[in-house]
């Protein structure tokens, strides 16, 4: 099916979180999460366009983007909003990596203040259903830094094989004997997410 015709659900609900893509208004709630998470965001999330915020203005701009590159299929950037709170404590993302071959790529980040919680495992198994089913992925895969623990866990945990290491590639990033550290990369085929347990989810059409 072409991409364009493909019906997307508007969120879906975990447990404790609403997950759905960014919309126009949603800038102050980016803002803040943008500010509260650069210094953590550096040095593993480089070219997050987070990092690029300086207002609120340049936040719902952003935000007004991302609903656009949703619009077109061309990558998919959503918030996981607390339940409890209505907070914005997490950023998703399924970014293309071939349409034809229907392979794609998740990426992620939590707000500091919400760190091991497990929002983020949760927000991934949602993302890993998103792909698989709705968007018809044979393949998913994902990235960390090598000395990033906390992303390791929550990659392997959801059921990623990790297929390569490529060593002391990052260089603006040191290990603790001081050499460059380098990059995990993982995947996951369809076969492999058919075998995984499906998470409760509610989608909204």
């Amino acid at each position: 099916m072409h991409k364009m015709l493909l019906e997307l659900p508007d969120r879906l609900e975990t447990e404790r979180l609403i997950i759905r893509p960014y919309q126009a208004g949603d800038g102050s709630a980016y803002y803040r999460l943008a500010q509260n998470n650069k210094a953590h965001l550096l040095p593993f999330e480089e070219g997050n366009p987070a990092l690029a915020i300086q207002t609120e203005k340049d936040a719902e701009i952003l935000m007004r983007e991302f609903h656009a590159e949703w619009v077109c299929r061309n990558v998919f950037f959503v918030g996981g909003w607390e339940k409890a709170t209505g907070t914005l404590v997490v950023q998703l993302v399924i970014s293309v990596t071939h349409w034809d071959w229907r392979q794609f790529e998740i990426g992620y980040f939590v707000d500091k203040d919400h760190e091991g919680q497990g929002f983020v495992s949760e927000g991934v198994r949602a993302m890993l259903y998103f792909a698989f089913e709705c968007l018809g992925a044979q393949r998913v895969s994902a990235g960390c830094n090598d000395t990033n623990v906390r992303s390791q866990h929550v990659i392997e945990r959801s059921g990623f094989t990790r297929e390569a290491h490529i060593r002391q590639s990052r260089c603006h990033i040191r290990c603790e004997d001081g050499t460059f550290s380098g990059d995990y990369h993982y995947g996951m085929l369809r076969a492999e997410y058919d075998r995984l347990p499906k998470p409760e989810l509610v989608c909204q059409p």
